[in-house]
C-alpha cells in the first residue's frame, strides 16, 4: 500500500488536482447525468437504454457500438450514490497513478470480456456448472460501471504490489458470484479476472 499511496501522493502533486482528475470527473458526471435521465421516466429509461444498454441477446454489432457507453449506465434498481463514489475513488486513484490511458483501457477491456462471457454463458445453459446461465439472462442488462470499478482496482492494485486490496477486491467478488450467482456477481469475477492477467504480463 505505500507504493500506491505515494505514487498517488505524486500524482496530487501537480498543481492542478481538477486537470489531474479530468478523466475520472468526466466519468462521475456522465454516469450521474445518464442515471438522472433514465429515471425521469418510460422515455429517459428507452433511450438511456439504446444508447447504453448492451445485453447478451443483442447482435455484436450493436452492443459494440453501445459498450462505450455501457460503462456509464448503472443499473437503475440500485442507489446511483454508490456508483459514484466507486468511480470517483478508483478511476481517481488509477489516473493519478497508472494514468488515464491504462484506466479507460482497462475499463474497456473488462467491460468486454464480461459481455463475451454473457454470450458464452447463456449459450451454454443452466445446465452446466460455474459458467452457465439460464437464457432469461440475456435480456437483463450488463453491470454498468460495477465490473469496470472492479477491474480498474484490482489492476492497479497488483501493479503497485497492494496485495491485502488486490485481495480483499478479487475475494469479495468471488464471494459475490458464489452467493448469488447471477449474471452481474460472474461478470465481475471475469472482469477482475482480465485485469489480474494484464497486470500479471506486465510485471514480467
Amino acid at each position: 500500500m505505500r507504493d500506491l499511496w505515494a505514487a498517488v501522493r505524486g500524482g496530487l502533486r501537480t498543481g492542478n488536482p481538477a486537470g489531474a482528475l479530468r478523466l475520472t470527473l468526466v466519468c462521475v458526471c456522465l454516469t450521474g447525468a445518464l442515471q438522472a435521465w433514465q429515471s425521469s421516466g418510460p422515455d429517459g429509461m428507452r433511450w438511456v437504454t439504446r444508447l447504453g444498454g448492451v445485453t447478451a441477446d443483442q447482435p455484436w454489432w450493436l452492443a459494440l457500438l453501445r459498450t462505450p457507453l455501457s460503462l456509464f449506465v448503472a443499473a437503475p434498481n440500485l442507489p446511483v450514490w454508490g456508483a459514484l463514489v466507486q468511480l470517483l475513488v478508483v478511476f481517481g486513484v488509477a489516473e493519478l497513478t497508472v494514468g488515464r490511458r491504462w484506466t479507460l483501457g482497462i475499463a474497456l477491456a473488462a467491460t468486454l470480456a464480461a459481455s463475451w462471457y454473457a454470450r458464452l454463458g447463456v449459450a451454454l445453459g443452466p445446465d452446466v456448472p460455474v459458467l452457465g446461465l439460464p437464457a432469461a439472462e440475456g435480456a437483463v442488462r450488463d453491470t454498468g460501471p460495477s465490473a469496470a470499478v472492479a477491474a480498474v482496482a484490482v489492476f492497479v492494485a497488483y501493479r503497485y504490489r497492494a496485495w491485502v486490496l488486490c485481495g480483499l477486491v478479487s475475494a469479495g467478488m468471488l464471494v459475490e458470484a458464489v452467493a448469488k450467482p447471477n449474471l452481474a456477481g460472474k461478470e465481475h469475477v471475469v472482469a477482475v479476472g482480465v485485469a489480474l492477467v494484464v497486470a500479471a504480463s506486465l510485471r514480467r
